[in-house]
């Protein structure tokens, strides 16, 4: 039976990558087989990749979206696309909807065009569940501990970015599911262990 595939999105600083480890632990004690992985940077090509991404500032937007995707076609090939033929459940901190918000809500580029390649990139892949974390931007940043390329790019950048999640929201309610970030991490985690319990009553 072919794997269970959910994505977790959000802006800066909204807590995927911690939410992502603790839903995997909780599966994990309930027997179930986890990979946990993220985007870019999780294969040996990518690593190089996400360097280049975090921190070169000058480069264009398309120039960014198609290091993104290479990252992306390496990944699913090498890590996601095996763990699902092997039945697994993979959690990925950040996905296709990315490259929507950010290179196309914060970056201007075509939403359609962005579609198409993403399609290219994953070989038609779409994820079974998405979590959308969604956070006020100007919080989020508050709590991010790192200070890369995204990080330093305006406020107003990572408004639009925000509001490219929650449009994709809209687009395919039965897919992304937002939840309010700015709560405790313990409400976060519920909400995000009982969305995940319905997708895996689905799949099972």
């Amino acid at each position: 039976m072919r794997g269970l595939l959910i994505t977790l999105e959000g802006v800066e600083g909204s807590g995927k990558t911690t939410v992502a480890n603790l839903v995997a632990e909780n599966l994990r004690q309930k027997g179930l087989t986890v990979t946990v992985t993220a985007e870019p940077g999780d294969t040996s090509v990518g690593r190089q990749i996400r360097q280049l991404l975090a921190t070169i500032d000058e480069r264009t937007a398309w120039t960014e979206t198609f290091l993104f995707l290479a990252d992306r076609a390496e990944h699913v090939a090498k890590v996601i696309k095996p763990a699902l033929e092997r039945g697994e459940i993979v959690l990925c901190d950040r996905f296709t909807d990315s490259t929507i918000a950010y290179q196309g809500f914060g970056l201007g580029l075509p939403l359609e065009w962005l579609m198409q390649l993403n399609n290219i990139a994953t070989n038609g892949l779409v994820p079974d569940l998405t979590l959308l974390l969604d956070i006020d931007p100007e919080a989020g940043l508050k709590r991010s501990q790192r200070e890369t390329v995204f990080e330093r790019r305006s406020l107003d950048f990572h408004q639009r970015v925000r509001w490219g999640y929650l449009w994709l929201a809209k687009q395919e309610p039965h897919r992304v599911k937002v939840i309010d970030a700015s709560q405790p991490l313990e409400a976060v985690l519920t909400q995000s262990l009982r969305l995940v319990e319905e997708a895996l009553a689905r799949w099972r």
